[in-house]
């Protein structure tokens, strides 16, 4: 059974850092494309970044790029959004999405599994 658990989520002040964690059990976690996703209150589910393992290819979001890292531990097989320079309108429940064997970015529709989701709350 696929099972995606997210954490690292919480309360932080406009301009601080939170690191997500998406562990994943229940597939091979070295053939996968995996996806955080972030949904506000009244707000459609929104692509924030994703990641292939077959050759660690990432893609970010516009609104973004340049605060937001995706990475990932094959040994641990938990993939991380590392967020910087976080703004209140990053304020949402983060979730990450997996693919097993898929590559690159897919849409909010197309992902097989999700995670519970985890609130991020920036404070202006």
């Amino acid at each position: 059974e696929v099972q995606l658990v997210e954490s690292g989520g919480g309360l932080v002040q406009a301009g601080g850092s939170l690191r997500l964690s998406c562990a994943a059990s229940g597939f091979t976690f070295d053939d996968y494309a995996i996806g955080w996703f972030r949904q506000a209150p009244g707000k459609e589910r929104e692509g924030v970044s994703c990641i292939s393992s077959s050759d660690g290819s990432t893609y970010y979001a516009d609104s973004v790029k340049g605060r937001f890292t995706i990475s990932s531990d094959n040994a641990k097989n938990t993939v991380y959004l590392q967020m910087n320079s976080l703004k209140p309108e990053d304020t949402a429940v983060y979730y990450c999405a997996a693919q097993p064997g898929g590559y690159g970015c897919y849409s909010k529709y197309e992902y097989d599994y999700w995670g519970q989701g985890t609130q991020v709350t920036v404070s202006s």
